[in-house]
């Protein structure tokens, strides 16, 4: 799609542009947005920084500015928190506002916000076989849910279920349920964590937040000396294999998160396929395959038959949750 004209210039023809309808993912270091064309599908991908932004209308703005400031009529935007309330609030970013003040300061018609995991549920549907890398053995069973998870700052978790011919996500907020261990050496890690935050939920081990500290736990369980890293450069050193500390972290890291996704797909029956998005697991490419992610992810006992009949997939469409935002908007607008 070509860019659309700047607000107050006219087209060729002479004719204003037409209000645009925007679909936007914000987690809790970017922001993804994109306008759709004629067909709902998202062009004119951007992807801003949160913390460059006081707040989500600033940083719509900041993107359509770099489209020629187009208007808008319409938008759905995915974000990382519940969005069950007329105040929202990033978990992981200090974007705190109001959902009437988005519509009003944006002079929008319609706006849609939904949880970002759910609006990448709503996308699984969508997705080409291109668009994934399939991690073991297994094969979906057509129409049975799918369930999402994915470490990025946070750790995300949804679902999609069929309903009447439709696809319905869950929205919760699941990368807060306890994490436990599958041994005693987790158990060890587990039992620090807990020692210095009460609660150990999942998403304080098992994200990009969490790196850095299970890289202290997991240095001081296993005896080695500890290095303060950010958890780009734990991942870079332990794909590239040249810190043993780091493959150590990322290892634990990666079978932590399987038995976490196991638990996922016995919650939700998702003999559709589990699905890994976020940004921390496409990066990590053949090291991730040759973890212990998929063995943990069937190590359920009575039931690891069950789960190995289940599919698992990395997702590595760029912007996926960009993809059920606009499905979400698209229906919303059939319904009006």
């Amino acid at each position: 799609m070509n860019p659309l004209p700047a607000s107050g210039t006219t087209t060729p023809t002479g004719v204003m542009p037409s209000p645009a309808m925007l679909v936007a993912d914000v987690g809790g270091t970017r922001a993804r947005f994109a306008v759709l064309d004629a067909a709902g599908a998202p062009q004119q991908l951007r992807v801003l920084a949160v913390a460059d932004h006081a707040g989500p209308v600033e940083a719509i703005r900041a993107y359509l500015d770099e489209l020629g400031a187009i208007p808008l009529r319409a938008a759905a935007i995915a974000l990382a928190a519940p969005v069950d309330q007329e105040v929202v609030r990033l978990t992981n970013a200090p974007w705190v506002f109001a959902r009437a003040e988005i519509a009003r300061r944006l002079g929008l018609a319609r706006l849609l916000l939904l949880n970002d995991f759910a609006a990448l549920a709503l996308a699984l549907p969508q997705l080409a076989p291109a668009d994934l890398q399939q991690v073991g053995s297994g094969a979906p069973v057509e129409h049975a849910p799918k369930a999402v998870l994915g470490p990025g700052t946070g750790l995300g978790v949804s679902g999609v279920c069929r309903a009447r011919g439709h696809w319905v996500a869950l929205s919760g907020e699941g990368g807060h349920c306890s994490l436990a261990a599958a041994d005693a050496r987790e158990a060890a890690i587990i039992a620090l964590a807990w020692r210095e935050f009460g609660h150990v939920s999942a998403e304080r081990l098992l994200s990009g937040t969490g790196l850095p500290l299970l890289n202290r736990l997991v240095a001081e369980v296993d005896g080695r000396a500890y290095e303060a890293l950010p958890n780009p450069e734990i991942v870079a050193r332990a794909v590239a294999g040249t810190d043993a500390q780091c493959c150590a972290v990322l290892s634990t890291f990666c079978a932590m998160l399987g038995s976490f996704a196991g638990n996922l797909a016995l919650t939700l029956g998702a003999r559709g396929g589990v699905y890994l998005g976020g940004g921390i697991i496409p990066r990590l490419g053949d090291f991730f395959e040759r973890s212990d992610f998929r063995s943990r992810f069937e190590a359920k006992g009575r039931f690891a038959a069950y789960l190995a009949a289940i599919p698992t997939y990395v997702v590595l469409s760029p912007a996926p949750a960009l993809l059920g935002a606009a499905h979400a908007l698209a229906e919303s607008e059939g319904c009006s």
